[in-house]
């Protein structure tokens, strides 16, 4: 049996650490079902994952200026919900991207929900399992990272 490759999405892990806190914040987006997600998508022609990654932030998120990693954090596999009904198995690679500057007025500013979080309340709002996962790896990197 031939199996094909899945699709890949890129998605941008947005963080920052508010000057009077010393933990890191990670901003989620709602999805079109009201779902606590990162902002992802497809890849885009002459872009390379990473500056995806940033794209979809801006368009998702409103982040306009950020630095993001140049290698994904992590990987993990998801169901993208097509709106006729359509499921799809896809890859999600995950880039972190630490946001120097958010805008009020972005793409999908009427169609999203936008929330800085602390990790712990990150999880608490994400119920995508691998989600839990690529948090947790986060905070691991940040913490070895320091």
């Amino acid at each position: 049996m031939i199996s094909r490759p899945e699709p890949v999405q890129l998605a941008a892990l947005c963080f920052r650490t508010p000057k009077r806190k010393d933990t890191p914040e990670v901003l989620l987006v709602t999805s079109s079902r009201g779902r606590w997600i990162l902002p992802k998508g497809w890849p885009i022609n002459g872009l390379d994952s990473w500056e995806t990654a940033l794209q979809e932030a801006w368009e998702e998120a409103g982040v306009h200026k950020g630095n993001p990693w140049r290698d994904p954090l992590t990987s993990f596999s998801s169901v993208k919900r097509h709106p006729n009904g359509i499921e799809q198995r896809c890859a999600v690679s995950v880039y972190p991207v630490e946001v120097e500057e958010m805008r009020k007025d972005y793409p999908e500013a009427d169609r999203r929900q936008r929330q800085w979080l602390s990790l712990p309340e990150a999880h608490e709002r994400v119920d995508e399992p691998a989600l839990h996962g690529v948090l947790q790896l986060f905070e691991q990197e940040l913490a070895a990272r320091a």
